[in-house]
Formats: C-alpha cells, structure tokens, sequence
C-alpha cells in the first residue's frame, strides 16, 4: 500500500508544480520545475507510473496541445522514466530524462509551433538539464539521506 501512496504523491506534487509554475511550463521554451521529480525513478520503482500519471493529468488539464502533449508527452515520460530505473546505479539514469525530452518531444514541438526542430530540442535540452542537474541530482540526495 504504502508504494500506491507514494506513486499517487508524485503524481500530485507534479501536477501541483505545473500548476503553480503553468506560465514557463509549457510552449517551445519551457522550464518545467517538476522535471525534478524525473530522477524519482532511481530510488522509488513506483516513481515510473506517479511521473506517468502526473505528466498524462498535467498536460491534459493544463497544457492545451491537445492530444499530442497529453499522449506524446505522458509516454515520452514513461519510457524516460523506466530507462532511469533500469539504469539508476548509472550516469545514464540522469541523461534520460534530459535526451528523451530533448530529442522526442521536440518533435511534436517544433510541428505544433512552427518552429526549428534543433532549435526546440536544444531549448528543451538546456531547460531539462538544468532542472535534472540544478534541483533533481539534490533532491535524490536529500531522500536517499532521508531513508
């Protein structure tokens, strides 16, 4: 039980921080702070279906691309996020989130915007990034503290 709450946890606090943060969270130059939470994966299995479950909410309730961003977006984050558990004792669990996003997601971006598809996936890959390196890498150190 206690795996089912922590998984519906994330899934809230994701959507509680696009919510909060909705303005820079969405478009073709976006800072999605709740990208944090995509290390989860590396300490907490369940983190896969709660990043899910909240990307799938969040761009479906918040994110107006419609479908491309609510089925696009939420299976990007999936594969992203199992690639982080089936990988988290490695650099690769970190990069998964950030080349995923960066490469896959762009591709919807850049249709839907009109926009350069380098351009759109090298602005996706510096946002995720820094939000990967700057507040995930510190939040997965302050749980695994934690216990």
């Amino acid at each position: 039980m206690q795996k089912h709450v922590r998984a519906a946890l994330i899934a809230a606090v994701y959507i509680v921080l696009i919510y909060i943060l909705q303005p820079v969270s969405f478009g073709p130059l976006q800072f999605r702070a709740a990208e944090a939470l995509t290390l989860l994966p590396i300490i907490y299995p369940e983190a896969v279906v709660g990043l899910f479950v909240g990307v799938l909410l969040s761009n479906m309730f918040f994110g107006g691309l419609g479908i491309w961003d609510i089925l696009g977006g939420s299976a990007i984050t999936l594969i992203a996020a199992c690639v982080t558990y089936r990988y988290r004792h490695s650099w690769i669990a970190y990069a998964s989130p950030i080349v995923f996003n960066a490469l896959l997601v762009s591709l919807y971006l850049h249709f839907l915007y009109a926009q350069p598809y380098w351009l759109v996936a090298g602005s996706i890959a510096v946002s995720e990034a820094a939000v990967v390196l700057i507040l995930g890498i510190p939040l997965v150190k302050i749980l695994k503290k934690l216990g």
